[in-house]
C-alpha cells in the first residue's frame, strides 16, 4: 500500500473502445478489471474507471489561469518533470490535439509547475503537472 491514500476516480466516456484504445494504447495505462460498460485502470497507482454513458456531460465552464482559459471540470495528476516530459511527447507523438500546451505555469513564482491539458476521445479534460519542488504543490 502507498504512504500516500490513492484515489478512485469514475468518468463517463461514449465509446469503449475509443476509451480503450486512449487509456491503454495512447496514454499507455495498464487495463484492471473491466466489463462490457466499464474499464478500471492503473492511472499511476491510482483507480480510474471509464464508465460508459449515454448522457453528455457536456463543456461546463473555463476560468482563465496564468493567460490561458482552463477547462472547467478537469482531472488529472502530478507527476515528475521527467515523466511530464515523457508524457507530453508520448501525446504529441499520437496526434492529440492540446487544450493548452505543456508550458510552465507561474514561473519564478511561488507554485512553479509544468502543466498540460488535453481530452479523451469522450471530451473529458485531463491536466498533468509536474513541480521541481513538491513544497510548492500549495504555495500561495
Amino acid at each position: 500500500m502507498s504512504a500516500l491514500p490513492r484515489f478512485h476516480l469514475a468518468v463517463p466516456v461514449n465509446d469503449i473502445d475509443a476509451a480503450r484504445s486512449f487509456y491503454g494504447g495512447v496514454l499507455g495505462l495498464a487495463e484492471g478489471r473491466s466489463a462490457q460498460r466499464w474499464i478500471d485502470w492503473n492511472l499511476y497507482g491510482h483507480q480510474f474507471v471509464t464508465h460508459l454513458s449515454e448522457e453528455d456531460g457536456g463543456d461546463a465552464a473555463s476560468n482563465p489561469v496564468d493567460g490561458h482559459q482552463v477547462p472547467v471540470p478537469h482531472f488529472g495528476l502530478l507527476l515528475t518533470i521527467e515523466d511530464f516530459h515523457a508524457l507530453a511527447e508520448r501525446i504529441r507523438g499520437a496526434g492529440v490535439e492540446f487544450v493548452i500546451e505543456p508550458y510552465l505555469r507561474f514561473a519564478g513564482q511561488p507554485g512553479e509547475q509544468w502543466t498540460m491539458f488535453f481530452r479523451d476521445p469522450a471530451g473529458n479534460a485531463l491536466e498533468f503537472k509536474a513541480f521541481a519542488d513538491d513544497s510548492q504543490v500549495f504555495a500561495k
